[in-house]
């Protein structure tokens, strides 16, 4: 049996995205399939993709970090090799925890491109992770995630640094009252109500402001996919950038805060919707770029990995408290099943 800390490998787990136009319909199956969402939701999505050619970026920023990490571990020492599987799209986790298993590996740390408390960010991956070993069959290899790392230093600087290529950008004599938007995914309110994706999501932010200055900020939402009538977090970034324009703001910097790389949801959701909006109410919009392969970032990566071979110290911005090791049993809940009661939101 292994020990603890005689890890042997690295796991990337992502969500995948399509990569060429028959892959879209299919993609987007795997990521609805048991979920109440209408067909009608699953082919607006997908007009989506149509716009980049039927691929999604995260697949290749996915490589792009491996990339990146495989560079750092060499220069660090780190002698762990780097897989990768997907929840959604190829290459899949089944396939990739069969091949480690093929290869050997008994005991591999896991990194979520996720960093935030909630079914679909976190137990879901693990709930994955299970069924792939489940799948493999005995001599699976043991995986263990790394700890979530919203509130740690080099996130922190590393998104502080994003925002500041925008801010100078902005016309000084407006910059001081250039408003910051937060953006994440927003999740059904009974799922947030089992976690604390809300908590993490405002003190990532309220950390990055603080290290930008004295600029005004808030945390909004985007990219809900679930029926009308189901309550999902709140407010809506383009409906909220309606409301700045009438309180007279003039520029923002969106700042997708809740997303570790460029992808679809921010090229259309962010560059395409929120610009759009931006544009039609007057407002200037600039958007920071997610932290991606940012050199701080995956320093951050390094020492979440460390960490966990040597029993190092975590590391966290002043003042807050880093996240376990181990997930406790009952945390991340997916939540009530939404049931349509026929009656209007707001009655």
């Amino acid at each position: 049996m292994a020990t603890e800390n005689s890890f042997d490998s690295l796991l990337v787990v992502s969500f995948g995205g399509p990569e060429g136009p028959d892959d879209v319909i299919p993609f987007l199956e795997n990521v609805l399939r048991g979920r109440n969402v209408p067909r009608e939701r699953l082919l607006a999505v997908a007009e989506h993709y149509k716009h980049f050619g039927g691929i999604s970026p995260i697949n290749e920023q996915c490589r792009d970090l491996i990339s990146a990490l495989k560079e750092a571990f060499a220069e660090k020492g780190i002698e762990l090799p780097i897989y990768w599987g997907n929840r959604n799209w190829h290459p899949m986790l089944d396939d990739t925890v069969a091949q480690m298993k093929t290869d050997g590996v008994q005991n591999s740390l896991a990194f979520f491109t996720s960093t935030y408390s909630c079914y679909s960010g976190c137990r879901q991956y693990r709930e994955n992770l299970a069924t792939a070993q489940e799948k493999a069959g005995e001599g699976a290899p043991e995986i263990r995630k790394l700890r979530f790392f919203f509130n740690h230093p080099l996130f922190v600087e590393a998104m502080a640094d994003q925002v500041n290529v925008e801010l100078a950008q902005i016309d000084s004599a407006k910059r001081d009252r250039t408003r910051l938007m937060f953006t994440a995914h927003s999740i059904p309110t009974s799922m947030a109500e089992n976690c604390n994706y809300e908590k993490q999501l405002t003190e990532a932010s309220r950390l990055v402001a603080e290290r930008l200055g004295s600029y005004e900020w808030e945390l909004v939402y985007q990219s809900r996919s679930g029926p009308p009538q189901q309550p999902w977090l709140e407010p809506d970034v383009c409906d909220r950038l309606e409301e700045l324009a009438e309180e007279n703001v003039g520029d923002v910097v969106v700042v997708p805060i809740g997303f570790l790389s460029d992808h679809m949801e921010v090229l259309f959701d962010l560059d395409t919707e929120a610009k759009e909006t931006c544009d039609e109410v007057g407002i200037s919009m600039r958007r920071a770029k997610t932290v991606g392969v940012h050199p701080k970032f995956i320093e951050m990566i390094c020492d979440l990995v460390m960490e966990r071979i040597n029993g190092n110290e975590k590391a966290v911005s002043a003042g807050c408290t880093p996240m376990y090791d181990v997930c406790p049993k009952d945390c991340c809940l997916p939540g009530k099943p939404f049931r349509p009661t026929g009656k209007r939101p707001d009655s």
